[in-house]
């Protein structure tokens, strides 16, 4: 008889195992498929295959979760990982029926959410969704100034160039608009050439708002995404114990052992160079 420990070092195993994790995330990307083949007008007979292959995808997520849930010991070890929360929500969320019901619409909602178990399975995806995660608040401060930016020009341009065309310089919040369209460089020639009509200096205003919307702010939001990303990656080598960020850790540890070695040491030469002193006399 299979005891409850060795049960739980098989099921690790599988889930550590390579070929599983292929298979998972092969499974995930057909049932992706699948969402989006239903969006397409298919003959009743393909609609059926598909239900049965819905059916058997979300019985496979229910036992890939129930394996992992064994795999980690307990419950509790299991709910602390956030990913592990990530991807039980979403499973759970996956077993809404889908028959002509009222949570039918729900249920095929939910079973889109299914692609993002994706992110949870591979690493280098949550180094990037944590990196995003991380990154916002910093990136909240930005978009702040930016907004203020966006203010000044939109009140500037709705008060000089709002009888040139009323459709996008109106009022404030037409003219952001307007200005969104210009930082995004949809045809902004077009409204820089039809307020040059009428104002011929009007080109310093665009060029002087792409210039700090588009190649500041912008890179600035990069900059930050980009500063963030390295330190997950960091992170992440420190965790797994590879890299250059964990030879440099390794390293500043054992420097750091080395001097309270040596620091040790010289106190030890001390006491038995006073000591001898004492001998002596």
């Amino acid at each position: 008889m299979i005891s409850a420990n060795d049960l739980q070092q098989r099921f690790l195993r599988l889930r550590e195992n390579k070929l599983f994790e292929f298979f998972v995330i092969s499974v995930i990307i057909l049932s992706a498929l699948l969402i989006g083949a239903k969006t397409y007008d298919i003959p009743a007979v393909a609609m059926d295959v598909f239900m049965v292959l819905d059916v058997g995808i979300t019985l496979f997520f229910l036992t890939e979760i129930i394996v992992r849930m064994i795999a980690e010991g307990s419950l509790r070890r299991f709910f602390r990982g956030g990913w592990n929360v990530f991807d039980f929500v979403i499973v759970v969320a996956s077993l809404v029926p889908l028959e002509d019901s009222e949570a039918a619409l729900l249920g095929r909602l939910l079973r889109i959410f299914r692609v993002l178990r994706l992110v949870s399975i591979i690493p280098e995806l949550r180094v990037l969704l944590s990196a995003f995660l991380t990154a916002i608040p910093r990136m909240g401060y930005v978009a702040l100034l930016m907004f203020i930016v966006f203010y000044i020009y939109a009140a500037v341009g709705s008060m000089f160039f709002h009888r040139i065309n009323p459709q996008l310089w109106e009022n404030i919040s037409i003219a952001m608009l307007t200005l969104f369209r210009v930082a995004t460089f949809e045809d902004w020639t077009d409204v820089m050439y039809e307020t040059m009509a009428v104002y011929p200096l009007s080109w310093l205003y665009y060029l002087t708002f792409i210039f700090v919307v588009a190649f500041v702010f912008l890179n600035m939001m990069i900059g930050i995404v980009l500063e963030t990303l390295q330190r997950e990656h960091e992170s992440q080598s420190l965790e797994s114990g590879e890299g250059e960020a964990a030879e440099v850790h390794s390293i500043e540890t054992r420097t750091a052992d080395m001097a309270q070695r040596m620091a040790r040491m010289e106190a030890m030469l001390e006491q038995l160079t006073a000591d001898s002193k004492r001998t002596s006399k």
